[in-house]
């Protein structure tokens, strides 16, 4: 089985948007919606700090369609539209799609969107178009800081990929580019903890994108 995924690592993300203007470029996202949002979350006092400087932490989360195993906007589509796709991701037949929006009420996220000219429902395809020739999603290919990487949650998040960081080694005449187009998780984060692994919040639906926050307070819940 295959079931596609990404994990943020939240300590790495420098809330540069990369990945929404990303998204919205690749998918031509109309002006007003956002299928991968960045939110700021805090400043907020440390824990048992007073919260002014230096007292205070923040990070930034990016919230998308989290391709759950179990959906909610699967189980209220009356015309099998929202479905689960052979490779795991939530996807849209838009021949189907009769806009009645059940699927947005229901996605405890609140990432799905009413495409006004089209009459149908959208939101983030994990860029199926992409993924679907071995190439990475528009969101994790242009992260700059490294924090976003895309795998296979069946073969654990230590496998899931990002583009290859270039460094002094492309120099050398021994380096074989091809070696060296994606870097692992793994290879590339600082170590963590299973209790710095995180999901939003699981209403049933169990969400399949994870986050990893070390030295900080998960507010994902909230």
């Amino acid at each position: 089985m295959t079931h596609y995924a990404i994990a943020t690592d939240l300590n790495r993300c420098v809330g540069c948007l990369a990945c929404s203007v990303a998204c919205k470029a690749m998918n031509s996202v109309p002006v007003g919606d956002y299928w991968n949002k960045t939110l700021r979350i805090g400043p907020n006092p440390k824990k048992d700090g007073c919260g002014t400087w230096p007292d205070v932490e923040m990070y930034f989360l990016t919230v998308q369609c989290q391709h759950c195993k179990d959906p909610e906007c699967v189980k209220v589509c009356p015309t099998e539209a929202s479905h689960i796709a052979a490779d795991g991701t939530v996807q849209i037949d838009k021949s189907k799609c009769i806009g009645c929006q059940f699927c947005a009420m229901s996605c405890p996220y609140g990432v799905r969107y009413l495409n006004t000219e089209e009459r149908v429902v959208e939101k983030c395809t994990l860029c199926e178009q992409r993924i679907a020739q071995g190439e990475l999603p528009a969101c994790v290919a242009q992260c700059g800081g490294r924090a976003r990487f895309f795998g296979d949650l069946d073969k654990g998040i230590d496998s899931f990929e990002a583009p290859w960081v270039v460094d002094v080694t492309e120099g050398d005449p021994s380096y074989d580019k091809t070696e060296h187009t994606r870097i692992t998780l793994k290879e590339c984060v600082q170590e963590y903890k299973q209790s710095d692994v995180h999901h939003l919040p699981d209403v049933g639906n169990d969400p399949s994108f994870v986050y990893i926050l070390r030295d900080r307070d998960w507010q994902g819940e909230e």
